[in-house]
């Protein structure tokens, strides 16, 4: 189910019979024809799983499930807005940053510090985001809010990505992650993002930045 971009602060999802995707509440801006929107209780497919890492988080804001014959526009917030077409991979993405995603997509939990070690559960402390993350696995669309616009970053084994923790939105592929930084342990706790942070993203896929540090 692709999203049509509008412009940078909106985008157009076509619904028909038998499929359904998710929205976050507040993200519909208007629609046409016989569509319903109805609290998700379970926060997507990822179950109770999924709602515990996301209260854990902070993060439990119920998503909407869309369904019927019509067209949506969503925005929020006047936001920007990013497209990202999945084939197959996996996105990793904080649940507050999701405006929309397809249905079918595999909805997960993942905890930070299981792809970066203690350097992963130190970031979430850094960034201010939550020790758990979002994932987003299958083939679809996924539509995702960011601060001044967004640009996506390739990552290669020959060229890893240094990203400011809290200039990070998303990102997907066969990727690791972990916060480097010139400060020594006691230095990093408790201490904002700026140049002496820096998440290191290395392997191959692509990571989405955006221009703005202000958090949603």
């Amino acid at each position: 189910m692709p999203f049509r971009e509008l412009n940078s602060k909106m985008v157009e999802a076509t619904i028909t019979p038998g499929q359904r995707l998710f929205s976050q509440r507040g993200a519909m801006l208007a629609y046409r024809g016989e569509v319903s929107f109805t609290p998700n209780i379970q926060g997507g497919q990822g179950g109770l799983g999924s709602m515990i890492g996301r209260r854990v988080a902070n993060e439990a804001t119920p998503l909407m499930t869309v369904e019927g014959s019509g067209t949506v526009l969503f925005g929020h917030g006047g936001h920007h807005i990013q497209v990202i077409n999945l084939a197959g991979d996996t996105l990793y993405v904080e649940a507050d940053r999701l405006l929309a995603f397809d249905g079918s997509l595999r909805q997960g939990t993942m905890f930070m510090g299981s792809q970066g070690g203690v350097m992963g559960i130190v970031r979430g402390q850094v960034s201010g985001q939550g020790l758990f993350t979002t994932t987003l696995e299958g083939h679809g669309a996924v539509a995702v809010m960011a601060h001044g616009g967004v640009i996506e970053v390739p990552i290669t084994p020959q060229r890893p990505v240094h990203v400011d923790p809290q200039a990070y939105v998303a990102h997907h592929g066969d990727v690791r992650n972990k916060l480097s930084t010139a400060l020594g342990w006691r230095d990093m706790v408790g201490r904002g993002s700026g140049e002496a942070f820096q998440l290191e993203l290395s392997g191959s896929g692509a990571v989405y930045v955006q221009a703005s540090e202000e958090k949603l």
